[in-house]
């Protein structure tokens, strides 16, 4: 509901800060007064266009704030329109566009009457209005679109349009067949074949290397002859014992060396053939590095994923077969359920435009015709149909020219259906209707009170009457400028109001008493 509305600036509404009751409030005042600034409050709050024009003269901005409470939950809406500039728009002190406003004031407020926030108008709400009168169930419905949908998109991830899959079946068998060939095994195999193409490349200098080395360690006078000489000399003398022991083992280290190095030397092969083959393949690993990833690891891993994806395409038509058979088959429910839905929406037509029919001689449009039209496969297209007057062709609500006609048309369908927006707003309800038919709407008015907060502005008393709670607008006149004041009625007030609706005359006995009575009638519609 809206809890409290805080107005500055906005027409002749100087500044009013309202606490507002739940139920049925009915907002009177005479011509003028700014009742329907209040309302224009509210649709601003709604995301409704901001007219500079509206600010206060004097004024550089107005204001309107709106306090609101939905399942518990506390929202604060403001909007900002100063008189040059764009306007501005706040959730709970949060800047905010005025979409956003619009999409959360759709589920706050349903304004009806001469403003444009009518959320029964389009085709989704009537359609929604159709399908919870007749409580048409959209299961089947809905769980057969889904399986459509999910069906259409797994057969769009097989690949796309046959020439599509085609171009990327080739691309991917040329790439699998490259990278199978290749053969790789190891993630490290290039740097071991950069070691070995080294040992080939070098191979002549490798073993010339070896044959001078082995010269200078055992040919003649070479290092063994040497380190012998020098054992031989030291041998068997007492203060070199341990030096003579360390030299005996030069000896046997040098000995193994020279062992190693004749059989590195022996065991390289200078071979061109086999130094071509390496260096063809750290060329053909360099290649499919500079294709499928920054080293031979991603390469591997890019060799799995494409591959999958091959065996995913090859497998295509057996896939894409039992896919189509699937699609047949949900085509075939999505059909049989749209066509029960339409068949429900069908059969719920006419009785809800006969319960519009009904509430609408209630409401004083006693010759109105209503129809609902439901169109396409699934009965999707609904639209509602109005003929306010014997001999008016039927045409759609949305076209429907006058306010007070379709507010009250809106208020015939609320009556009807039993979800709605928690807050109704009701301007020119009681447009061309007086007497019985007055309190017929106003009884209408009240009954929706039970359910949702019902702002009315009327002028008649005998919907005023039925409100839970009644707001007067007066305007003061000074000097230099006008002003209005708005504020909640008590018993007394509300008798003294409905005399000066009744006749003009707030302090007539008769009004008065008139007035009495229709309070109490309006206490008890029944």
């Amino acid at each position: 509901m809206l809890c409290e509305l805080a107005v500055s600036n906005l027409g002749v509404i100087d500044q009013v800060t309202l606490e507002l009751p739940s139920g049925m409030i009915a907002l009177t005042g005479e011509t003028g007064a700014g009742k329907t600034m209040l309302v224009d409050a509210i649709n601003l709050l709604m995301g409704g266009r901001a007219d500079p024009g509206l600010v206060r003269p004097g004024a550089d901005e107005a204001t309107v704030d709106g306090r609101f409470l939905l399942d518990d939950e506390e929202f604060v809406l403001t909007r900002v329109i100063p008189v040059d500039g764009r306007s501005r728009a706040y959730v709970n002190g949060r800047p905010a566009t005025a979409s956003v406003l619009a999409d959360l004031g759709a589920r706050l407020v349903d304004l009806h009457g001469q403003h444009s926030h009518q959320s029964l108008l389009g085709v989704p709400a009537q359609r929604g209005a159709l399908d919870q009168f007749g409580h048409v169930d959209l299961t089947k419905l809905e769980g057969a679109r889904k399986r459509m949908v999910d069906i259409e998109a797994a057969l769009g991830e097989l690949g796309g349009d046959e020439r599509t899959r085609a171009r990327e079946l080739d691309l991917l068998r040329y790439q699998v067949r490259e990278l199978d060939d290749a053969a790789i095994e190891d993630a490290a195999e290039d740097t071991r074949l950069a070691d070995t193409e080294e040992l080939l490349a070098n191979a002549v200098e490798h073993q010339a290397a070896s044959g001078l080395v082995l010269d200078d360690l055992v040919g003649d006078d070479g290092a063994r002859d040497r380190l012998a000489l020098a054992l031989g000399r030291l041998e068997g003398r007492s203060p070199y014992r341990d030096e003579s022991a360390r030299l005996r083992d030069l000896l046997a280290e040098l000995d193994d060396l020279v062992d190693a190095i004749r059989a590195v030397g022996d065991g390289i092969d200078p071979d061109p053939a086999a130094l071509e083959a390496v260096q063809n393949r750290r060329h053909q690993l360099h290649q499919l590095c500079r294709k499928y990833g920054d080293d031979l690891g991603e390469v591997m891993a890019e060799h799995r994923l494409l591959a999958d994806r091959l065996a995913e395409l090859v497998a295509y038509d057996a896939r894409a077969e039992r896919l189509d058979e699937e699609k047949a088959e949900a085509a075939a429910e999505l059909a049989v359920a749209a066509a029960a839905v339409r068949s429900a929406r069908e059969a719920a037509a006419p009785d809800l435009a006969r319960a519009i029919e009904n509430w609408l001689q209630r409401l004083a449009m006693p010759k109105a015709k209503v129809a609902v039209e439901v169109g396409a496969d699934d009965g999707s297209e609904v639209v509602f149909q109005l003929a306010a007057n014997p001999g008016s062709a039927l045409q759609p609500l949305s076209k429907v020219a006058s306010g007070g006609e379709l507010a009250r048309t809106m208020l015939a369908l609320r009556s009807v259906l039993s979800e709605a927006p928690p807050i109704l707003v009701f301007d020119e309800v009681d447009a061309g209707i007086g007497g019985e038919a007055g309190h017929a709407v106003g009884s209408a008015l009240a009954a929706l009170g039970d359910r949702h907060q019902v702002l009315v502005v009327t002028h008649l008393p005998q919907v005023a009457a039925c409100a839970d709670s009644h707001l007067i607008v007066e305007k003061r006149q000074g000097t230099d400028d006008t002003v209005s004041e708005i504020s909640l009625l008590d018993r007394k007030g509300r008798v003294t109001e409905l005399a000066r609706m009744l006749s003009g005359k707030p302090d007539s006995k008769s009004a008065r008493s008139h007035a009495k009575e229709l309070l109490a009638a309006g206490a008890d519609p029944t």
